[in-house]
């Protein structure tokens, strides 16, 4: 479905070119200062602008339309709404015959029985994101109420686009190729309680993998050592105690021991693929001729979708986070 979370749980909609996209927050406990310029910051640093990313410019000043009275959450649902001012939808119609390569295309069109809206990749669309970040302020807050000696920090940068750590190296890669591509980024979050999570399936890592994996374009994820731990040996990947605070002399295990946080730092990486929008020739099937023909992508995309992401990979950690916390 479209909702994720039980205790601080939010529900997200729109389409890429409908009139608007948004997110509706339930379990926002009372007593929370909101305003509009509260999102200003994060939604600044989701936007494009900079090299590498799209040319389609929204103002996305959000419309607060529920559970917010005298600038302060009420307990009541939160609905938050961005409108779609700046769309080209000729750009689809044209090209509908066609699934995209790395789209959602072909897939949306069997599940929903060709009833979807597949302008600019309609639900399936980062344009959704907006919501995701919004929801990520008010996630931000919440968590920022649970007591304790230092409050809980979120911060996410990315590593490495195209394999260089370099990240105009990386870029140039691609502006050479006239071709997209990916990126790893990293979030770390300080100053967490011992004991949240459950074992299986509500582990930390469970519900933040599940949570990560709503950004469009996310295909992977490590906690910790990672994938790195499959060299290690035990002794050399156990992290040991160092006192009774719970702090190690190591941190392979990322925070999270058990499914449970320890007290460490939590720390993971994601992948982000090669944005699936490129001018690139492919090739791809045409479902009105049943040929497969040449195709490139045109309309407004980013080159590299990981220069967008760190502020959603905070937004969806903060939502994990909240409902845990909550």
């Amino acid at each position: 479905m479209n909702s994720f979370g039980k205790n601080f749980r939010v529900q997200i909609l729109g389409q890429s070119h409908g009139e608007y996209v948004g997110i509706v927050i339930d379990g926002c406990p009372p007593g929370i200062r909101l305003t509009v310029d509260d999102f200003k910051n994060d939604i600044e640093r989701r936007k494009p602008g900079a090299k590498g990313t799209t040319p389609r410019k929204e103002d996305d000043i959000p419309e607060i339309i529920s559970g917010v009275f005298n600038d302060t959450s009420t307990g009541a649902p939160i609905t938050i709404l961005f409108k779609n001012s700046n769309t080209r939808s000729g750009d689809y119609e044209k090209q509908r015959a066609v699934p995209r390569p790395g789209h959602a295309d072909f897939v949306a069109h069997k599940k929903f029985k060709g009833f979807e809206d597949y302008r600019g990749g309609g639900h399936f669309s980062g344009r959704l994101t907006v919501a995701l970040v919004a929801a990520g302020v008010v996630a931000k807050k919440v968590v920022g109420t649970f007591p304790g000696d230092n409050k809980i920090e979120i911060d996410s940068t990315i590593l490495e686009i195209g394999g260089e750590k370099d990240l105009e190296k990386g870029l140039q890669k691609a502006i050479d190729a006239k071709d997209s591509i990916g990126g790893i980024v990293e979030c770390k979050v300080s100053n967490l309680p011992i004991g949240l999570g459950e074992p299986f399936f509500d582990s930390v890592e469970s519900l933040i993998s599940h949570a990560v994996f709503s950004i469009p374009a996310v295909k992977g994820i490590e906690f910790g050592a990672g994938f790195a731990a499959a060299k290690m040996f035990g002794s050399e990947h156990n992290d040991s105690l160092i006192n009774a605070n719970g702090t190690t002399a190591t941190n392979n295990a990322g925070g999270i021991v058990g499914g449970i946080t320890n007290g460490n730092e939590l720390i993971f990486r994601i992948v982000v693929k090669p944005t699936s929008s490129t001018p690139k020739i492919q090739e791809t099937l045409n479902v009105e001729t049943g040929n497969v023909e040449p195709f490139s992508v045109k309309g407004r995309h980013d080159l590299c979708i990981a220069l967008r992401v760190p502020v959603v990979l905070e937004a969806v950690t903060a939502m994990v986070l909240a409902d845990l916390i909550n």
